[in-house]
């Protein structure tokens, strides 16, 4: 794919977000140890990934992306990955029933344990400490001894990922994913006495599946009901760890990232001579590009070309991040970047990142309505455009967190204390994730509505 490449390459390139470990002897012998374990996925699992995501940038299927902010060693419970892939799942369904094609479901799971940081150190109670990156790299208690990155780390993040993708797995095609079994479960939030709006579309999809069950098709009939194709996505930050995961694929003989299905550069590390594009440019693997306001056109021309020399369908996609308001500033130019190189891409939206705030009682949070109005922007420029809005990027949770504000269940800034858990990024709980999925459902139905009228 990218001929003369090779994994350690990106070495020669300026890095940046990436830790300095003061034992080079242990982070070799780490290194070596992650080089001879089996990877975590396979190349045949990117393959199939990148040709639903080709449907995805042609309009023919959706992509929903979602899970932890940071992925922590001390949280890393099956509860938790279970009712994260649940409201995954619930999500897909309404979703599916708004954009009526299917839904490709991609998780933030089983490697998202590096995160970029502001700056370099932080500073509590007058002590100045290097900043946390992620339980991959160093602790997050704030003491000098937990701060020290750490490379064996590296192993217990391996170990973590392989025990979520063995669950997830078993999920996807035990029964757990049964379309039925998981309606069920959104019929549950709709009941909720201010979920009116909601209840008309969970009464059709009940509809809908009565009619197929009468009809005899059901799970018993049809694997497609009872089991899903469920994908893992990471940021590839933290290149050693990377490298070492990196193989060769046996039909194509071309190098595949064995980390995740999917693996994207950020918003921060997205330089088109630096170390994570010249990683990232090398495996066969769909990638992600975070585009945010400085995102220029023409830097953009040359990651897309770096990134997807061959122009393949569903190889890229690019993640708008710009924040309420700021959404019409910035993607239409990036879609005439895009529309003047020719390039196929899908074309996502992550209305997380630009809508970070620091709430009166001093948490950072991110407002639902600031959230839903960059969704908004999102598919309202694309309609404009006649573009296709491709999917969403949703840092989220399963559980029933306070770290958002808003929402059905109307989480207030007093609220942010009880259940504020993140140990990062705050994510969407539960509730507001599946109402998220409500309103973006809205907004498929009427794309496709429009897309209906210029056909006719």
């Amino acid at each position: 794919m990218n001929k003369g490449w090779t994994k350690s390459d990106w070495r020669a390139k300026p890095r940046i977000q990436m830790p300095d470990y003061p034992d080079q002897t242990a982070l070799t012998a780490v290194e070596g140890q992650l080089a001879a374990y089996p990877p975590l996925v396979f190349a045949g699992e990117a393959r199939r990934l990148k040709a639903q995501l080709a449907d995805v940038a042609a309009g023919k299927a959706f992509l929903l992306q979602g899970g932890d902010c940071a992925e922590a060693f001390a949280q890393f419970r099956a509860d938790n990955i279970r009712d994260t892939f649940r409201v995954m799942l619930q999500m897909a369904v309404v979703l599916t029933y708004g954009a009526k094609v299917p839904v490709v479901k991609v998780g933030r799971m089983a490697g998202q344990f590096a995160k970029p940081r502001s700056a370099p150190t932080e500073v509590v109670g007058g002590q100045e400490l290097p900043s946390y990156r992620g339980d991959i790299i160093n602790g997050f208690d704030f003491t000098a001894e937990a701060r020290v990155p750490d490379p064996k780390r590296m192993l217990q993040a391996y170990t973590q990922a392989a025990a979520t993708l063995n669950l997830l797995r078993a999920f996807s095609t035990g029964g757990f994913a049964d379309i039925h079994r998981v309606h069920s479960w959104t019929l549950g939030f709709a009941e909720h006495d201010k979920a009116e709006r909601y209840r008309e579309v969970s009464n059709r999809i009940a509809d809908a599946l009565d009619f197929m069950t009468a009809a005899g098709v059901n799970a018993d009939t049809a694997h497609t009901l009872s089991s899903v194709e469920f994908y893992t996505s990471h940021e590839a930050l933290l290149l050693e760890y990377e490298e070492a995961l990196c193989r060769v694929d046996s039909i194509s003989g071309n190098p595949v990232a064995g980390s995740g299905h999917m693996i994207w550069i950020g918003d921060r590390t997205r330089q088109p001579d630096g170390a994570h594009v010249e990683f990232c440019r090398g495996g066969i693997n769909p990638i992600g590009l975070k585009c945010g306001p400085s995102t220029t056109a023409e830097d953009l021309k040359v990651l897309m070309a770096k990134l997807n020399p061959e122009n393949e369908a569903g190889r890229l996609t690019l993640i708008a991040r710009f924040g309420a308001g700021n959404v019409g500033d910035h993607l239409p130019r990036l879609i005439k970047a895009v529309q003047e190189e020719g390039a196929n891409v899908v074309w996502s939206c992550d209305p997380m990142h630009g809508n970070t705030i620091k709430s009166a009682s001093g948490y950072k949070t991110r407002p639902f309505d600031n959230v839903l109005a960059e969704v908004k922007d999102f598919f309202a420029i694309h309609r404009a455009e006649g573009t296709v809005p491709g999917g969403v990027h949703f840092e989220m949770t399963g559980q029933d967190v306070t770290e958002c504000t808003g929402g059905l269940r109307a989480v207030t800034d007093e609220d942010l204390s009880d259940r504020y858990h993140t140990a990062c990024d705050p994510r969407l709980n539960a509730s507001q994730s599946l109402e998220l999925a409500f309103l973006v459902s809205e907004e498929l139905s009427a794309q496709r509505e429009a897309m209906r009228r210029v056909a006719l």
